[in-house]
C-alpha cells in the first residue's frame, strides 16, 4: 500500500465480508488518520499521497486484526465520548453515542434542579465515561463510581486521570452490594447490563466476540434484574427528591417505568433516543 488510495482499496477488499461500504470507509479514514497524523480533510483531498513504509506496515496490522471482527476502539486503545478522549480494552464496553444522549440529559438536568454541591454515583462504571464526562462539564459535583470488574475500575480510573478530573471509584457487585455501606446520594445513573440471550442473537460478532459480557447480557427470563436492584438500592441510598438516571433496552420501556412506579418513584420520564427508539429513563424518589 503505497498512497491513500491503496489503502482504501485494500481495505475495502479485506473487510467487505465484514463490514457495510461505509463503515469500511470510516474505519479507513480513522485507521490512517491515527497512523499518519493527517486529517480527515488532507485525507480526503489527496488520494494520492504516498505513505511511508512504516505506516503500511502498521495499516496492514490493523486491517488484519479488523478482518477478525475485532472492533477498532480496542485496536487503537481509545476512542472520544462526549467530546473527551476515552481508553479502552476489552475489559470495558466500548461508549456509545446511546450513552452520550443520556449524559447529555443527565448534565441538563442537574444544572437547573441540584444543588452543585450534590454526590452523584455512577452504577457499572466501565470506562468512566458517564461518570468522568459529568466531573468533567460539573466540577462542584462530588462523583463516585462502582463496577464488579476490578480492571474496569483500573482502567476508568486511568481515564479520570487522562481527563483530569477527581472520581471516587470502587469495586463493588450491585446484585450484592456491601450491606455497611451508608452514604446517600442526590443523583444515580446507570447504563447497567440490558442486552436479552435474545437480541444477542440479533448482534455483530465484533460486540459478542469482543466485550465484556458481564456488562452486556442479562437472562431473558429476567431482563430487568439490574434496574430492579438499583432502583431498591436508590431507596435505600438516594435522598428524597434524589434522581435516578438510565439507560435502558428499548424493548422494555414501559416494563421498566412500571417496574419503578410499583416501587414508589414519582415523575417518571421515557425518552427517546435519535434513532427514536425508547433509550432512557429519569425518575425522583
Amino acid at each position: 500500500m503505497k498512497t491513500i488510495r491503496d489503502v482504501f482499496d485494500r481495505f475495502k477488499l479485506g473487510l467487505k465480508d465484514h463490514y457495510e461500504v461505509n463503515e469500511i470507509t470510516s474505519l479507513t479514514q480513522l485507521a490512517i488518520a491515527e497512523k499518519t497524523g493527517f486529517s480527515n480533510a488532507k485525507i480526503k483531498a489527496f488520494p494520492e499521497l504516498e505513505l511511508s513504509e512504516n505506516e503500511s506496515t502498521k495499516l496492514i496490522d490493523i486491517l488484519n486484526e479488523l478482518s477478525t471482527g475485532k472492533p477498532i476502539q480496542y485496536i487503537l486503545g481509545k476512542t472520544e465520548f462526549y467530546g473527551l478522549p476515552f481508553l479502552v480494552n476489552p475489559s470495558v464496553l466500548i461508549p456509545r453515542p446511546e450513552t452520550e444522549e443520556l449524559v447529555d440529559w443527565a448534565i441538563n438536568s442537574l444544572k437547573t434542579e441540584i444543588n452543585n454541591s450534590a454526590h452523584i454515583i455512577d452504577i457499572g462504571t466501565g470506562s468512566g465515561c458517564i461518570a468522568i464526562s459529568i466531573k468533567k462539564h460539573l466540577p462542584d459535583f462530588k462523583v463516585s463510581a462502582i463496577d464488579i470488574s476490578a480492571t474496569a475500575i483500573q482502567t476508568a480510573t486511568k481515564n479520570a486521570k487522562l481527563n483530569q478530573v477527581e472520581v471516587e471509584f470502587s469495586e463493588e457487585d450491585i446484585l450484592n452490594p456491601k450491606a455497611t455501606k451508608t452514604k446517600k446520594y442526590k443523583v444515580i445513573i446507570s447504563n447497567p447490563p440490558y442486552v436479552t440471550l435474545l437480541d444477542k442473537r440479533q448482534m455483530h460478532t465484533n460486540v459478542t466476540d469482543f466485550e465484556p459480557h458481564n456488562a452486556l447480557f442479562v437472562s431473558d427470563d429476567d431482563p430487568l434484574i439490574f434496574y430492579r436492584f438499583i432502583a431498591k438500592f436508590a431507596i435505600k441510598h438516594l435522598d428524597q427528591n434524589g434522581l435516578l438516571f438510565f439507560e435502558i433496552n428499548e424493548s422494555y420501556g414501559q416494563e421498566t417505568v412500571n417496574l419503578l412506579d410499583e416501587l414508589g418513584f414519582k415523575e417518571i420520564s421515557l425518552r427517546k433516543d435519535l434513532s427514536g427508539k425508547d433509550r432512557m429513563l429519569k425518575a425522583m424518589l
